[in-house]
C-alpha cells in the first residue's frame, strides 16, 4: 500500500509532497512525490499532513468508559475513542484502587490486549503508592506504602511501562530501584517531595514526573520543588497535558521556550467523561461533575483527570511552539517511544512499524493506521 500526497512530518524532517509505502505492516520506503516508483496503486491523502500515531502513556478512559471498570467492553470503547484522536499506541492507566481490583483490571487488560485495534505494550500504573495529602482527584481511602510483592504481582500479570509514585513514602525509592530492574519507568506523582528528595530518587532510576505541575511541589525562590527540578534537570521527562486548563498556556509557552522539546511527552490524563457531554460521572468511585470541558470533583472541585483529545493537544502544542511542526511532533510519539525503549514505533523511518495519523490542516483526524491497517477512517 503507497499513501500518496501526503506532508510527511516527523522529527527532524519534513517532506512537503510526498509518499510512503506500507509493506507487512512496516513502513518500507519514503520520499518526495517524485520519486515514487510508475504503477503503483495509491492512496491519495490529499495534501494532509501524515505524522507518526501517537502514543497516549497516561489516558484512563474516554466515552464513558474507564480502563478501573475491568471489562474488555470499556477498554474498547476507549480505544476506538483513542483512534479517533490519533493515537496507536495506548497504556491503560489504573488508578488508586485496593489491591484485588488490580490485580482483576490487569488481568482483563491481559486477556484483551492481544486483540486489540491498537497496540498495547503495558500500563501505566498511576498509585495506589501516592501521598494521601496530594491525592487529587485520586482516592485517598485506596493510598497505601508501597509494596514490593504488589508491583511484583501486577507487572506479571502484564507488563507495567510507567510507575507513577510519591518518592518521599517509605519504601518508595527501594521500589524505584526494582521497577527500573524490572524495565519499568518511574515516575513521581502525586506527592509533597522537595527537591532533595526528588533528585535522590532520580539516583535510584525516577526519570518521569507524572502530569507536570498537577498533584505535585511547586517552584518556590527558596525550594525549587519538583516543578523546579524539572525545569532544571536535563534527565527528567516532563509528562505535560496540553489543554490549557491543567496547565495555562503562558505555562505551556514557558515550558516550549526553556525546556528540550526531547525532554516532553504530550499526554491526555483523560477520563471516562472524555468525548461525553456536560454531567455527571465518577472517577474511581468518586463523583465528578463534567462543565466546559472541565472535569472536578463534586466534593470540593479539584480537577480530574481531563477531556483533553491528544491531537487537540498536539495542535496547541504546535500553536504555541515557536519552533516547526517537525520538531514539535517529537512530544506526541517519538519521545514516548524512546524513553520507555518502544525501538520501533515514533518516527516515520523506514523498517519502523506502519502506526500512522493522518491530519486535515485542523489537526483533526482523518484516518488512523496501526500496523499498516486503517483502523479509523472518517
Amino acid at each position: 500500500m503507497v499513501l500518496s500526497n501526503a506532508q510527511l512530518i516527523s522529527p527532524g524532517f519534513e517532506i512537503p509532497t510526498g509518499f510512503l509505502e506500507i509493506e507487512g505492516g512496516l513502513i518500507s520506503a519514503l520520499g518526495p512525490l517524485e520519486e515514487l516508483p510508475q504503477g503503483r496503486e495509491v492512496i491519495d491523502l490529499g495534501g494532509r499532513m501524515l505524522i507518526p500515531g501517537g502514543i497516549d502513556i497516561h489516558c484512563h478512559g474516554a466515552a464513558g468508559a474507564d480502563t478501573c471498570d475491568g471489562l474488555p467492553s470499556s477498554l474498547e470503547r476507549i480505544a476506538e475513542a483513542k483512534l479517533r484522536e490519533g493515537v496507536t499506541t495506548w497504556l491503560p492507566t489504573t488508578l488508586t484502587q485496593p489491591s484485588e481490583k488490580l490485580i482483576e483490571v490487569a488481568g482483563v487488560i491481559a486477556q484483551w490486549a492481544h486483540s486489540a485495534a491498537l497496540s498495547v505494550p503495558g500500563i501505566h500504573l498511576e498509585g495506589p503508592f501516592i501521598n494521601p495529602e496530594q491525592a487529587g482527584a485520586q482516592n485517598p481511602e485506596f493510598t497505601r506504602l508501597p509494596d514490593l510483592s504488589e508491583l511484583r504481582a501486577l507487572h506479571e500479570i502484564f507488563p507495567a511501562l510507567v510507575l507513577s509514585l510519591a518518592p518521599e513514602l517509605p519504601g518508595a525509592l527501594e521500589m524505584i530501584r526494582e521497577a527500573q530492574a524490572l524495565g519499568i519507568v518511574s515516575s513521581a506523582a502525586h506527592s509533597k517531595a522537595d527537591s532533595g528528595t526528588l533528585q535522590e530518587a532520580m539516583g535510584y532510576g525516577l526519570r518521569h514526573l507524572t502530569h507536570y505541575g498537577n498533584a505535585m511541589t511547586g517552584l518556590h525562590h527558596r525550594e525549587i520543588g519538583m516543578v523546579g527540578t524539572g525545569i532544571l534537570d536535563d534527565s527528567l521527562m516532563l509528562e505535560v497535558i496540553a489543554d490549557g486548563i491543567h496547565l495555562c498556556d503562558d505555562m505551556l509557552r514557558l515550558l516550549l521556550k526553556v525546556i528540550p522539546i526531547e525532554r516532553l511527552i504530550l499526554i491526555t490524563d483523560s477520563v471516562a467523561a472524555s468525548w461525553q457531554p456536560d454531567g455527571e460521572s465518577t472517577l474511581g468511585g468518586l463523583a465528578v461533575i463534567i462543565k466546559d470541558g472541565e472535569t472536578r470533583l463534586k466534593k470540593d472541585g479539584s480537577l480530574a483527570g481531563s477531556t483533553l483529545r491528544f491531537n487537540h493537544g498536539l495542535k496547541r502544542l504546535a500553536d504555541l511552539a515557536d519552533r516547526p511542526l517537525h520538531e514539535v511532533v517529537a512530544v506526541a510519539a517519538a519521545n514516548q517511544a524512546r524513553s520507555l525503549a518502544l525501538h520501533d514505533r515514533g518516527h516515520l523511518k523506514a523498517g519502523l512499524r506502519a502506526d500512522l495519523a493522518v491530519l486535515d490542516a485542523d489537526f483533526e483526524v482523518a484516518r488512523t493506521y496501526v500496523a499498516g491497517e486503517a483502523r479509523f477512517q472518517r
